[in-house]
């Protein structure tokens, strides 16, 4: 047999295998395994022959099936074959951004797209890293740190995009795709976010790899090294807290399953994906209606659309300081593996997370990516203790289930918790942790200082800048079926005429429900009046004739604090409403755009709803925006205790009564504790 035929029948052996292997997929949800992604890669360097040399990777997700297929395929999924699995990817050629479209059994590239707008796609690891060394080597920086008296081998620094300020060019394609540098000093510390080297301003061109500004505006105080590190091992006086082992114990076993991606607990049902842009995504969440007895869906799919972070210091180091840092860097590619014991309980359960990194589109894995884990709270969930007719108490515990992911972006740290509870709802939370964004100063008490420092003197010569954190979930809620619409329900206050009512009371409350009917009725800064904010079912009710619902509880409402001309304002329009809702539309899935990388708010959230689309009795889209106004304190430092912000989805007249009063009471197994002795 020539080689040249054997080659052929081995490469049809691994295509059927290949086949076969996607064929009997279980969901088509999945996000893309490891031979996949290396399929994808192989793919599209064939397809781009020599130039492949210059070609970079900067995203490659699952191209998501149309829903109506998902859905079919989910209603009989072992008698309907699930849809064929393709994927998405942008790659980076001859300073042009390529949309490709991959089939998967086939191995072909079934479109090619070159953007034409503005804004770039988020940063490859392999760029950043070459970024960095060239930096390292350039002379006049090394020049620089010599004459700070600096030693280069505790030098490390780091990219940070520098955003768009209204500069232009004749032709979209000549616009540079610059990364920012800057850099720390590691010596006496691993805590080098606290030590940076202030007073120098770089630039580094992404396409032609060269440095295209650099500026040294002179010797600036850096912090000191001394009480920075937050290390057990480092820590060398005791820190006053003798906290007590403790433990979860599971002789049973969770009591969740995991079948692939799908989870299964108590009365909930859904699929946890992962993405290298948006890290997790919850679909499919279905909650068990004990009355109807079916599965009854939710949320059909939501995760954090984009995260978006200001600096509030003008002068000329830092006022581009203003990231996105899903679009720009990817918050599921810098997702970090979660520590068993500290991340998560003695019995939470763990998934790995695989994408498209260096070198150049290869398999990267994330052991441990996620871990998932019954959360038993010490709260009541509900209770009653009757003492006027009778003599009984009757309660339930609070327990939960939790799908956690940690994406750690530079300094910070961001936990990603979804939980779901037996009484129906989802709390959605975020906590922030590591280490402030500082700069050093002269000053070592507030007493000294006289001007704006835009931040808080946390220790000696160390300021910590004033900024913002601002995440936008997108939630495409199905409640009990695609067709829904929200609702606002305004809580109005009334007066009482006494000639309509003979009682000394003047007033009350009743509430006032609108249906919005296009996407500009929607758009909302919570807080402004009270109010509830539910998306309805108008085809469902229930017994006594409610509307079937779901509930959006916000949390704090905070509301951005720049002007709307400024341009990272404009990039990030869609901090300036906590809701939106949008028609259903595949194609918008970040509300920063596709292309955050130096955009220019030209294709985002705000631009999107200006459309002013009907959304009443639609397939409808909720995106949510939480923020953080952070003004640091001296417990920030040297690293940050969590701070959290979240929303909740919560049934509204979705079950006929509270789900949660049909669950057993808790028993404690296996256990010598009791109760303690009344006094």
């Amino acid at each position: 047999m020539s080689t040249s035929r054997l080659k052929i029948q081995l490469f049809i052996l691994s295509l059927s295998i290949f086949i076969s292997t996607i064929s009997s997929r279980t969901h088509p949800l999945d996000p893309l395994t490891p031979s996949e992604i290396t399929r994808i890669q192989s793919i599209i360097n064939n397809h781009f022959g020599d130039s492949k040399r210059n070609l970079n990777f900067h995203y490659v997700a699952l191209d998501e099936p149309e829903k109506p297929a998902v859905l079919k395929w989910l209603s009989s999924p072992s008698a309907t074959l699930p849809p064929p699995r393709r994927a998405t990817a942008i790659v980076r050629l001859n300073k042009q951004n390529l949309e490709l479209t991959i089939d998967l059994s086939s191995g072909t590239i079934l479109s090619k797209k070159t953007h034409s707008g503005f804004g770039y796609q988020m940063m490859t690891i392999d760029e950043q890293n070459l970024a960095v060394k060239i930096t390292k080597k350039y002379v006049p920086f090394v020049k620089s740190m010599t004459q700070r008296g600096l030693n280069m081998s505790h030098v490390e620094c780091s990219t940070f995009t520098g955003g768009w300020y209204g500069q232009t060019y004749e032709a979209r394609e000549d616009e540079p795709r610059v990364t920012k540098i800057l850099c720390f000093y590691s010596e006496g510390t691993s805590n080098l976010y606290m030590r940076p080297i202030d007073g120098l301003i770089i630039g580094v061109d992404l396409d032609a790899m060269k440095i295209v500004e650099y500026k040294d505006t002179g010797k600036a105080p850096m912090p000191k090294a001394e009480g920075t590190d937050y290390r057990d091992e480092s820590l060398r006086v005791p820190v006053g807290l003798d906290l007590k082992d403790t433990a979860i114990s599971q002789s049973d076993g969770p009591g969740f399953k995991i079948d692939g991606h799908v989870v299964s607990w108590a009365n909930w049902k859904f699929h946890v994906g992962y993405d290298m842009r948006v890290g997790p995504v919850i679909s499919l969440a279905s909650v068990y209606d004990v009355d109807q007895k079916r599965q009854r869906l939710v949320l059909y799919k939501g995760y954090v659309s984009e995260l978006f972070v200001s600096y509030q210091d003008p002068s000329e180091e830092w006022y581009y300081k203003t990231f996105f840092d899903c679009g720009e860097w990817g918050c599921g590619q810098s997702a970090t593996s979660l520590a068993p014991f500290s991340d998560c309980p003695p019995n939470a359960v763990f998934m790995d997370a695989f994408f498209s990194g260096p070198p150049r589109g290869s398999v990267v894995k994330i052991p441990n990516a996620f871990c998932v884990f019954e959360r038993y709270t010490g709260d009541t969930m509900w209770r009653h203790a009757e003492t006027e007719f009778d003599e009984f108490t009757e309660a339930r515990q609070g327990v939960s289930l939790v799908v956690r992911m940690a994406a750690t972006l530079g300094n910070y740290d961001y936990i990603m918790d979804w939980e779901f509870k037996p009484t129906g709802s989802i709390k959605v939370e975020i906590g922030l942790s590591g280490v402030l964004e500082v700069r050093g100063t002269s000053y070592t008490h507030k007493d000294q200082i006289k001007d704006d420092q835009h931040g808080t003197l946390i220790v000696d010569n160390t300021i910590g800048t004033y900024h913002d954190h601002f995440l936008n979930y997108r939630l495409d809620l199905d409640v009990d079926g695609p067709i829904n619409s929200f609702v606002k329900t305004k809580l109005v206050t009334k007066r009482i005429s006494d000639t309509a009512h003979r009682v000394p009371r003047k007033s009350y409350w009743t509430v006032q429900h609108e249906t919005a009917a296009t996407e500009l009725d929607a758009r909302t800064r919570v807080g402004s009046q009270p109010a509830e904010f539910t998306v309805v079912n108008p085809e469902k009710r229930t017994r006594p004739g409610n509307t079937v619902g779901y509930s959006l509880v916000p949390g704090t409402a905070t509301v951005p604090l720049l002007s709307g001309d400024d341009y990272p304002q404009t990039r990030a329009a869609f901090t300036n409403y906590n809701l939106w809702v949008t028609p259903y539309n595949k194609s918008e899935r970040f509300a920063s755009g596709l292309y955050a990388f130096q955009s220019r708010g030209d294709d985002t959230l705000a631009v999107w709803t200006d459309k002013n689309r009907e959304i009443e009795k639609r397939d409808i889209v909720v995106w949510y925006t939480m923020g953080i106004h952070h003004v640091p304190c001296q417990e920030d430092f040297p690293i940050m205790p969590l701070l959290k912000g979240g929303f909740e989805l919560k049934p509204t007249n979705f079950f006929e009564r509270n789900p949660y009063v049909y669950a057993k009471p808790l028993k404690l197994s296996n256990s010598t504790i009791s109760p303690p002795a009344a006094p």
